[in-house]
């Protein structure tokens, strides 16, 4: 018998939690509500909110709304959002996460700072992304988007640069690319110090040292997140370092009996946009193998 323990640290970290819950009590009121992006980047959540009458809706579509209702999810929007839902009589819910809310605030601050130093704000994480799309909404469009050391050619390293990270990126990843950076600062024959500041959500960083002690304790990792969050990807790079079968999977169908062979405990965790019920739902099925 494989015995099956689900992370008690694992699951919504407080600003999905909240974006969720304002979902369904807007849903009580009304059998449709328009959100806009995936409110979360799990699948099978999307799904079940779906059927309960939550529509994903694009940038696009927004500008063809009105009067009605939309969500602004935990990765929080630029201010041109906020312009166009008053043009067009929107009501919007907005479940934005208070520390991206926080972190857009001190990215704008920065911007309108570096503009009189002909300086730059450059951020560490994923181009595109929903939260960093609100970030660099707060530069004019201005701002650098890094996601590795092959990014680092859009910087001009003999101006002043203030680096900022996406809330939910690898704490690793962040340091390493601050530490390339300043490398690269020196060669140009910059003397201006890096002002880099570590803007990762502590809900995200503290799982990391969690995930090594987690990971360790257990001969097989499952992995639960869905395929397009960061934070998925970053926190299962952790477990993988620390326990080389672990295994990232979507749902219980992504399962492969052969894993578990000569396996006796299997530990079972996830990402900060990943749901309880979907972890118990794994757990269930590898217990009943």
């Amino acid at each position: 018998m494989i015995q099956v323990t689900i992370d008690k640290n694992s699951g919504y970290c407080f600003g999905v939690e909240y974006a969720i819950q304002m979902a369904e009590d807007a849903l009580q009121e009304s059998e449709m509500l328009y959100c806009l992006g995936d409110i979360v980047h799990n699948d099978m959540e999307v799904k079940r909110l779906a059927d309960k009458g939550l529509k994903i809706i694009n940038h696009e579509d927004l500008q063809n709304l009105k009067d009605c209702k939309v969500l602004i999810r935990a990765h929080g929007e630029p201010a041109s959002t906020y312009e166009l839902a008053l043009n067009n009589n929107i009501e919007l819910i907005d479940a934005s996460c208070p520390v991206v809310l926080k972190l857009q605030n001190r990215v704008k601050n920065a911007y309108d700072q570096v503009r009189q130093e002909d300086g730059q704000v450059v951020i560490y994480g994923k181009d595109g992304h929903a939260e960093v799309i609100g970030l660099t909404g707060q530069t004019n469009q201005q701002a650098i988007i890094v996601a590795g050391k092959e990014d680092l050619s859009k910087i001009d390293f003999t101006r002043p640069i203030t680096f900022f990270s996406q809330t939910t990126k690898s704490t690793e990843g962040f340091y390493k690319m601050k530490t390339l950076i300043e490398e690269k600062m020196q060669e140009a024959g910059n003397t201006t110090e890096l002002d880099a500041n570590d803007s990762i959500c502590r809900q995200v960083s503290n799982r990391e040292p969690q995930l090594e002690k987690f990971s360790q304790q257990h001969d097989l990792i499952l992995f639960v997140s869905g395929k397009k969050s960061s934070n998925g990807k970053a926190l299962h790079s952790v477990c993988q370092k620390f326990n080389p079968k672990s295994y990232f999977i979507s749902n219980e169908e992504e399962i492969d009996l052969a894993w578990f062979e000569g396996v006796q405990t299997v530990g079972i965790c996830g990402a900060t946009s990943t749901p309880m019920w979907l972890m118990e739902q794994v757990a269930n099925y590898v217990t009943a193998r």
